[in-house]
């Protein structure tokens, strides 16, 4: 049996001592342990790096307490758009939507995009026409307004935030028995962003990318800045032109013209060889991978 492994994020920041409850931190402990179960369930029984990703994906966006699907950020009106990539390592296929609403899964939407449309991005109303046409399941606007996040979203409000706040992501990598590789990223963007706002997870080599030669990534933190360093692409290139192990092209695309890409970065990365690589530059990243038979690891503090 040929190696095989799965590694998922749920967002990357940088946090405050007490700002996470005890609570809140043990919900998000066991929803990383049961994405994680869910994508490596699929690779233990043969299954393909993409079906796993998309598993693992799924479960995080079913969640309420992680920033995708179900659990999404509201934008400055209160209403959800979300954002969802999914690539295939092993022919460079993808699909990509943004601004999405009602769609349960984003994630099996990007996916349907790129084997079933002939194009790979689309956008808002064109997205969700896609979902009506493919009969991928919808969800009226209450299914996404948890407390957490209208509780959020009100605090944001009342305090007249400059800026937006939070930037959480969730995100898969996966190498199968084959030897493939892929990735998928989805998430609700941040709390308070402008309608119609696209952060890097959708955006191909800037917070996702795959490619069977070199690695699979995903990216979460500010997307803005993410985007701008094009860093999914960069943990790429570093690996297949430069040569480095993975976890050094990750720290390397980390540090990448640090003086003008300030802010939150974290990112998780796959290779052929099963390397793993789980790098973030915040004090939290939630974050698990199990490698064939290993034990499951799970960890959010940067000191675990």
């Amino acid at each position: 049996m040929s190696t095989y492994a799965i590694v998922i994020h749920g967002g990357a920041v940088t946090m405050k001592p007490g700002q996470l409850s005890p609570e809140e931190e043990a919900l998000q402990r066991e929803g990383l342990a049961l994405a994680l179960q869910a994508g490596w369930e699929v690779l233990h029984r043969g299954g393909s790096a993409l079906d796993a990703v998309e598993a693992s994906v799924r479960s995080l966006e079913d969640n309420e307490h992680f920033n995708a699907g179900r659990g999404s950020g509201l934008t400055q009106q209160g209403e959800v758009q979300m954002d969802a990539a999914i690539m295939d390592g092993s022919n460079l296929q993808a699909g990509a939507v943004n601004s999405v609403r009602y769609v349960e899964h984003p994630v099996s939407l990007a996916r349907a995009v790129m084997e079933r449309s002939p194009h790979v991005y689309m956008a808002g109303d064109g997205a969700l026409e896609l979902a009506l046409e493919y009969g991928l399941p919808l969800k009226p606007p209450s299914h996404f307004l948890t407390e957490k996040t209208q509780q959020e979203w009100l605090k944001t409000k009342q305090e007249e935030l400059a800026q937006p706040a939070g930037h959480d992501t969730v995100g898969a990598v996966a190498l199968d028995q084959a030897g493939n590789l892929a990735v998928a990223t989805s998430t609700g963007g941040i709390e308070g962003q402008l309608k119609g706002r696209v952060g890097d997870s959708p955006v191909l080599g800037g917070g996702t990318y795959a490619s069977n030669d070199a690695c699979a990534i995903s990216c979460t933190g500010d997307g803005e800045v993410i985007v701008r360093g094009a860093l999914a692409h960069e943990v790429y290139a570093l690996v297949k032109y430069k040569g480095l192990p993975l976890v050094e092209a990750c720290q390397a695309a980390l540090q990448l013209h640090d003086e003008d890409l300030k802010g939150d970065k974290g990112m998780i990365a796959i290779d052929q060889a099963g390397n793993i690589a789980l790098e973030f530059n915040s004090n939290l990243m939630r974050r698990a991978y199990r490698v064939a038979d290993g034990e499951p690891y799970i960890a959010m503090w940067k000191d675990e």
